[in-house]
């Protein structure tokens, strides 16, 4: 051991990297070079200490004996799990044959990388692998399976993420949580809605399931799913029929208001009733309350965009801040997301002008259809920071094209994942703290940036470590194919369009740990959309041949009408899409066995009580789950919560179940709009 190991304690600080708006900074306790503990740091302008139970327990991840420590090959059937160890030479020297031979026999398309944010360190998601597979011209994949809906739909609003900053929303008298469960998926917007609450704030919960976040509220309301937009456009209406409106602002600051005026005059409260399920006397109550009361704030969740209309509800639920003027007054607005104002150089970071010629696109949401039916096809297949086995839907499909003998896949992770499962080879990866890498949070407005706080586990490497071996391996000779992890911080954060990160630095990052860019409030000010005001009726939309006005649309309809309910596979407490889920502690604290929350009248019309196991199908596959019988879930709608590590002779794979068509903006994935039906299994005791 050197002496740096021999010391007794260490504290380091860190940053988690989960795909989270919170962002957490971290303070590492080292043992002899291991970490031994994770704690939020209390220094953390934004998360002052607070973490959740996923980062808490992280160190058993990290040291987890079934984590990978080297590169291995298939020695078995796809999906068996059978591999042997090799070296890396061998790895990459296989890798880099196999991708040349296809190259010069099908086509540098025939090859796909896929990848989301299971680590959102910015060189490892977006760095080195664009570079790399620009380079090369292989298939590009459309990263659209979590919030491109919304963030579309929002822009034609807002023109970028652009919110209300989250520190201020304590001055809020009126918190409005519209399908979010923040209790579980961002736990410091509630400490400051709790601050808010203490000083007078009163906290609404618009949700299909009285989730965490629901039980918390001071009122709860209860909706259909995919009704969103009606129930905004029906707030609109009471709005301005009532004269609530700060029309001094609509005039300043807003295109189109006019004529939403006259638009909204037909989504009276009885109509709108008639579509959510909300009683009219509770949508009389919340517009008033929501008209009379500033500031006024709305976090807006990622749940609603995950329907056919998601685009069209988070652009709906926008334009309200806008007809009472809330962005005038701080801690008034809304949250989407604030990505927008931390913006890196993407072009310098990624190198787009790598890439000789276009290439066709392949959206990850269909990854099963790619696979099957594309043409030419796709012959191989990188897979990162993902899990598509799991978290793509129609997962059926995807299995059946992750099981083509013809297909070459590589899978980089820490463990061996179901997709890996599948793979020709599986290359160890290094978790975030044995990472270089820079983050910016989707909410807050900080930077952060994570140096190596311990060495790699085993002989794992990290993303930009791969593929310039790769790009080594593949004979590239391009410098930008060589640039060091410091190299691409530096690039990303010279970013002269972005005035916010003027005082960001790599110095200065190395110096503080978190620098907060140099947000200013959005108003009086010029927004990002065509006419820089807020576009209540859009011309972009309409030249796209989408409503320009906020309109509401019903769910897609096909050959699942006749399907009993609408399925919404939510996210649980415990687990971070499939992260977690194979960790026994996460298990145990997420009650061991998925659930399927029914609502008692659904259930007794089904012979099914409380606590019995269920099957619940549709023509894409089926799982098992235990239904929990009672009043949190509306009448014909059933919920489960998380994505499962795959148990034998148990199917969980609730993403068996969704369709993957894709939603009305941004190629979004359609994840709660699919209907299935639920029967009692009979063998249940």
């Amino acid at each position: 051991m050197n002496e740096k190991e021999n010391k007794a304690t260490e504290i380091v600080r860190g940053v988690c990297s989960l795909d989270c708006p919170d962002q957490c900074g971290l303070l590492l306790h080292k043992e002899a070079g291991r970490i031994v503990k994770v704690e939020g740091d209390p220094a953390h302008p934004m998360t002052q200490g607070a973490i959740c139970n996923k980062v808490r327990h992280m160190a058993e991840r990290l040291y987890d004996p079934a984590r990978l420590r080297y590169p291995m090959k298939r020695t078995g059937k796809k999906g068996d799990g059978a591999f042997e160890r090799i070296s890396w030479e061998e790895a990459i020297e296989t890798i880099a044959s196999k991708w040349k031979t296809l190259i010069a026999t099908e086509g540098a398309e025939s090859i796909l990388p896929y990848s989301f944010y299971g680590n959102m360190g910015r060189i490892g998601a977006e760095g080195m692998d664009r570079r790399f597979f620009h380079r090369m011209g292989a298939s590009r994949l459309e990263q659209t399976i979590c919030e491109a809906a919304g963030t579309e739909g929002y822009r034609y609003t807002m023109g970028g993420s652009y919110g209300t900053s989250p520190e201020d929303t304590v001055h809020a008298k009126l918190i409005v949580m519209w399908g979010i469960n923040a209790v579980s998926t961002n736990l410091h917007q509630i400490v400051l809605a709790e601050k808010a609450r203490k000083n007078g704030a009163r906290i609404v919960a618009i949700d299909v399931h009285r989730n965490r976040t629901a039980k918390w509220a001071d009122w709860f309301i209860p909706i259909r799913p995919g009704t969103d937009a009606a129930l905004a456009l029906g707030l609109m209406h009471i709005l301005f029929e009532e004269g609530m409106t700060d029309e001094t602002f609509l005039q300043a600051y807003t295109v189109g208001h006019e004529k939403l005026r006259q638009h909204v005059k037909s989504y009276d409260p009885e109509f709108v009733s008639s579509v959510t399920g909300v009683p009219v006397e509770d949508i009389y109550e919340l517009a008033r309350l929501y008209g009379r009361t500033t500031p006024s704030f709305i976090r807006i969740g990622n749940g609603i965009q995950h329907h056919d209309n998601g685009g069209m509800c988070v652009r709906t639920i926008a334009c309200l801040p806008a007809l009472t003027g809330q962005w005038m007054h701080r801690g008034g607005g809304a949250i989407k997301g604030n990505g927008s104002y931390l913006d890196f150089n993407k072009a310098a970071l990624q190198r787009p002008q790598l890439r000789k010629q276009p290439a066709r696109s392949v959206n990850m949401n269909q990854l099963g259809n790619a696979l099957l039916e594309l043409d030419p096809p796709i012959c191989s297949l990188y897979v990162y920071n993902s899990n598509p086995a799991v978290v793509a839907p129609h997962a059926g499909k995807v299995r059946q094209g992750l099981m083509r003998e013809d297909l070459f896949m590589v899978v980089h992770d820490l463990f061996l994942t179901e997709t890996a499962r599948y793979a020709d080879l599986v290359l160890p990866a290094t978790s975030s703290f044995e990472n270089h890498d820079i983050y910016r949070s989707y909410w807050h407005h900080y930077v952060q940036i994570q140096q190596p706080a311990i060495e790699p586990y085993g002989e794992s490497k990290s993303n930009p470590d791969v593929f310039r071996l790769l790009a080594q391996g593949m004979g590239f000779e391009e410098e930008a194919l060589r640039d060091s992890d410091e190299d691409m911080i530096r690039q990303a954060l010279n970013n002269p369009v972005n005035p916010n990160l003027e005082s960001i630095t790599y110095e200065r990052l190395l110096e503080e740990q978190y620098v907060r860019a140099n947000v200013r409030p959005l108003f009086p000010g010029k927004l990002p959309t065509p006419s820089g005001k807020i576009e209540l009726y859009s011309r972009a939309m309409e030249l796209k041949g989408l409503p320009p006005l906020p309109t509401y649309t019903p769910l897609q309809t096909d050959e699942e009408e006749a399907l009993r309910f609408q399925f919404i596979p939510a996210p649980n407490h415990n687990f971070l899409n499939s992260t977690f889920s194979h960790n026994a502690k996460h298990v145990r604290l997420e009650g061991d066995e998925p659930k399927l929350y029914m609502h008692t009248e659904d259930a007794e019309s089904l012979g099914i009580r409380s606590g019995e196991r269920v099957r619940v199908w549709n023509s894409r596959g089926s799982c098992e789950l235990t239904a929990i019988v009672g009043d949190d879930v509306v009448r014909g709608t059933v919920v489960s919560q998380g994505l499962w590590a795959d148990a034998e002779g148990n199917s969980r794979l609730v993403n068996a179940l969704t369709p993957d068509r894709l939603a009305d903006m941004g190629g979004g994935a359609v994840f709660f709009s699919g209907r299935v039906q639920v029967e009692k299994l009979e063998s249940a005791s």
